[in-house]
This record gives structure tokens, C-alpha cells and sequence, in this order.
């Protein structure tokens, strides 16, 4: 060895002991793997996760992340994206091809729209909308060209649950259609989407595996080995990656994320059944309530309901600044994107435009959704009280 300090800290012979372990996996954080020999170089592959060949591909970390995430899924393969959007970016970018064409629900997260307005649409991928509460609606717009099918339950913002038996009903009867669910609502609790006849589950991390509400991250979910080496490959492509403190910080969530759930479920069940007493809303959204829309395909499939609920306001009694100053008012709800974390959440929206289906579309109003935290239900209650006054 070297009589270099500099040398001997970086080549130092020591290697701890294995057989170490914890109730936490360890963290193994790399960009350069190091390989023993060239024959090993030769021969080492990533894509079956029988080694490691660079700190993009896969780690101790987060292969053990995507192997929890299958199983909470009900799946086989995952694959790590750095968000939930950039996940469905990675399903739509490793399916679609130029002159294909996407099929999204009226009610799919926006961010996701504007992708298939965007991007999709310059690299010539087409897209259509369809009522997921009308089966029918599915199949008048699915063509010979339709190659990816998105579902979403339940969907964003409004809440409404979509009538996933009618849909996969309708998208089996296409061969080599591909059904990907955006499971994010779901987290994996609510219903098994791969029994259902789901392809690609999509799940942003982000929100209840974290916990948080401070890692960005999303899943791709697959059954099918084929399927997966095909998006696997684009995800390598697009060099696609996550950081190990954030894998850790998932990882770490995992095992409390049923209890949390199921907390959230519980508060917002509270607070939504509250909420259909007040005169100053016109209508409720929450998948668990008889009254929202898609009530009875929710309770086809699921149990549980998660942690949002929306409020809709009728423009003729209460204008966007009054709602907003109500918004305002809110001391406990803090303004901001996302859900799932401890802190409850509220986020106001227009509903002119947002819907071209069902009974919001061409209404005037706004939207008020709240993302329920692990708070007390009563003093979450008496904050929304407190605010309504400023209406």
C-alpha cells in the first residue's frame, strides 16, 4: 500500500463484516459500480436485477423499493420514476409510436392532459376523451388506432369513480389495447387493479407511500415480463433515476402507509358526511357518499376511499373571490398541491372547462378540494366552519 494518505483513503483494504441487519434496509448510494474483473464487466446484468452495473440501474435501495411496491400492487415488476408525472410520461413514451392514439378520462389528472396536448400530440399520438362513468362512451371513441387506454379511479378533483367493469369490458375487446390505471388514489389498498384486467399500474410515491409530503417519486407496475422489458427499456433510455435518501424515505413509509391510510379514510369519511349538511355547498364529492357521482362502481370494487373530498360552489351564490376568501380563512388547511401527508391540505379550482361529462360540464362555480391530514376530524371541522362565515 502506498505511503500516501490520499491514496490509502481512497484504497483502504478494510471491508466491514456482512450479515448485518436492521428493521430499516440500509442505503447504498452510487453512481459508479465497481465491477471485480472484465469478465464480470462482460457478464454482469441489471435488466433481471441478478447485478449491478451503475448507480441508474438499480441499487441494493431501490431494487428493494420496487420489489415492495410489486407486492403492494399486486404486480410482478416495478420500475423507480423521479415523479408520478414523469411515471406516465415513461408509460406513454415506451407504448405509443407516431400515428398512434391515447384514450384519457374526462376527469385524468390535468398535468397528464396537457402531456397528450402537448408532447403527444407533436410527436403525431392523438388522443381522445370518453366519460369514465359511460362504458359506452369508451367504445365510441376506441378505433383501430387506439393503442394505450387510460383509466383513473378515482378521478381528479371531482372525484367521480369510474365504471372500471364496463370500461374493461369494452377495452378487452381490442387486441393489443394496453390498459394502465394512474393508481395513485388507490395506493394499492383500495382495490387490486391487476385483478380487475389492469396492464400498468401508475402510482405517485409522492403522496401516500411517502407520507410526507416531502420526496418526489412515482411507480410503474407491471404483470406482464414482456410489457415490462419494453418499458424498462425506455427507462433506461431516458435516463430515468431516483436518489437512495429518497428510495430510503419511501422505504421507510412503507410499513405505516395501511394504518395511515385507513386513518385518512376514516377523518375524511367524517368530514365529507359533516360537509353534506352545510346550505352553503351545492354538492359533495366523495366516492363513498350515495350522492357522488360513480358511488355505485366504487362500492362494487372497494372499501375504503382515501383522503380527499371536494366541495363544489354554485357561481349565482357564491363568486370565485368569495370562495377564495373563504379559502383564505382556513387556519388549520394550508393552501398547496398534493395529499397524503399529515398536514391537511386545500386547493381551489374553476369548474368552467374542467369537465366535458356528467353534471359539471359547462358549470359555472368553483371546486374546493381538501386533501384530509392525520389532524383531529373535530378541529378540522371547526376550521371549515370558521371559514365558511367568511363566505
Amino acid at each position: 500500500m502506498s505511503a500516501d494518505k490520499a491514496t490509502q483513503l481512497i484504497h483502504h483494504p478494510y471491508r466491514a463484516p456482512g450479515g448485518f441487519d436492521a428493521v430499516v434496509p440500509g442505503v447504498h448510494k452510487a453512481s459508479t459500480v465497481i465491477f471485480e474483473n472484465t469478465a464480470a464487466l462482460a457478464t454482469r446484468q441489471w435488466k433481471d436485477k441478478s447485478g449491478y452495473t451503475y448507480g441508474l440501474h438499480g441499487t441494493p435501495t431501490t431494487f428493494t423499493l420496487e420489489e415492495r411496491l410489486a407486492t403492494l400492487e399486486g404486480g410482478l415488476q416495478t420500475l423507480l420514476a423521479p415523479s408520478g408525472l414523469s411515471a406516465l410520461a415513461l408509460v406513454n413514451m415506451g407504448l405509443l409510436r407516431a400515428g398512434d392514439e391515447v384514450l384519457l378520462p374526462d376527469n385524468a389528472y390535468g398535468p397528464g392532459k396537457d402531456l397528450a396536448r402537448g408532447e403527444l400530440a407533436h410527436w403525431g399520438i392523438t388522443h381522445r376523451f370518453y366519460d369514465p362513468l359511460d362504458a359506452a362512451s369508451l367504445q365510441a371513441v376506441l378505433s383501430e388506432r387506439s393503442r394505450l387506454l387510460w383509466l383513473e379511479a378515482a378521478g381528479s378533483v371531482t372525484l367521480e369513480f369510474p365504471d372500471l367493469s364496463g370500461l374493461m369490458q369494452v377495452a378487452r375487446q381490442q387486441p393489443g389495447l394496453v390498459v394502465a390505471m394512474d393508481n395513485t388514489w388507490g395506493a394499492g389498498l383500495a382495490f387490486d387493479v391487476f385483478k380487475l384486467g389492469v396492464d400498468v399500474s401508475v402510482h405517485a410515491l409522492t403522496k401516500y407511500p411517502s407520507g410526507g409530503g416531502d420526496v418526489l417519486m412515482g411507480s410503474v407496475v407491471t404483470r406482464d415480463d414482456a410489457l415490462h422489458q419494453r418499458l424498462k427499456l425506455t427507462h433506461m433510455r431516458l435516463g430515468l433515476g431516483v436518489g437512495a435518501n429518497d428510495a430510503e424515505a419511501i422505504l421507510r413509509g412503507l410499513p405505516s402507509m395501511a394504518l395511515r391510510y385507513h386513518a385518512h379514510d376514516a377523518a375524511t369519511r367524517q368530514v365529507a358526511q359533516w360537509l353534506t349538511q352545510r346550505a352553503e355547498l351545492a354538492q359533495v364529492l366523495h366516492p363513498a357518499l350515495p350522492g357522488s357521482p360513480g358511488h355505485a362502481h366504487w362500492a362494487e370494487h372497494c372499501t375504503a376511499a382515501g383522503g380527499l373530498v371536494s366541495m363544489v360552489f354554485d357561481a349565482s351564490r357564491y363568486p370565485t373571490a368569495r370562495v377564495h376568501a373563504m379559502v383564505d380563512a382556513l387556519k388549520l388547511f394550508k393552501i398547496g398541491y398534493s395529499w397524503g401527508g399529515p398536514m391537511s391540505l386545500v386547493m381551489p379550482y374553476a369548474l368552467k372547462g374542467m369537465r366535458q361529462f356528467g353534471a359539471l360540464a359547462g358549470r359555472e362555480g368553483t371546486v374546493v378540494r381538501l386533501a384530509i391530514g392525520l389532524e383531529s376530524p373535530d378541529d378540522l371541522m371547526n376550521d371549515l366552519n370558521q371559514a365558511f362565515n367568511h363566505l
